[in-house]
């Protein structure tokens, strides 16, 4: 009977490290998790964004993109309003900055997450430099992103550049 309860036990344990291994071992070291094709969109995002060139970014997204920056509720549809929301992106952060952290794309959806930086010069005027993490949910046609919306809080920026104040050390 104690031997029918160990083997049990020990089979309930390996069955536990078999679930849990995979993930573990397929996790990159960096902490970028990804497939290839997801690496590849995360990457040419980045980089279209790094590049302050509105005609470097059109090819990463499809004619009839939806992309919408929700802390800001700016919201364009198509390579047109595209262009012209990077661009006022571009003269109101022009040292504007994003670092990829993480990105996983399945599917057809995913998610990229980053760090946007840069100085403030047209967005509230102050001159002042800030640093946000945030995240970005897309959807994928074709190899190129077709949605996507960019969730960040804008209230850090703001308290970063002095348009609204810290909070009180020691407040929640």
């Amino acid at each position: 009977m104690n031997i029918k309860v160990n083997i049990n036990r020990s089979l309930s344990v390996a069955l536990l490290l078999a679930m849990l291994a995979p993930p573990a071992i397929a996790a990159p070291r960096d902490g970028k998790t990804t497939t290839d094709q997801g690496a590849a969109i995360a990457e040419k995002w980045i980089a279209a964004w790094n590049s302050h060139s509105p005609d470097k970014m059109l090819p990463v997204f499809t004619d009839d993109v939806f992309y919408e920056d929700v802390a800001f509720s700016e919201v364009s549809h198509g390579s047109a309003e595209l262009r012209k929301f990077a661009a006022s992106e571009f003269e109101g952060v022009p040292d504007l900055e994003l670092k990829l952290l993480r990105a996983n794309v399945q599917g057809g959806h995913g998610t990229i997450e980053w760090v946007f930086s840069g100085t403030d010069k047209g967005v509230f005027n102050t001159g002042k430099k800030f640093s946000v993490r945030g995240v970005s949910v897309i959807d994928v046609r074709d190899g190129k992103i077709s949605r996507s919306l960019d969730f960040y809080d804008s209230g850090t920026i703001m308290r970063q550049v002095g348009v609204l104040p810290t909070p009180p050390t020691g407040a929640k």
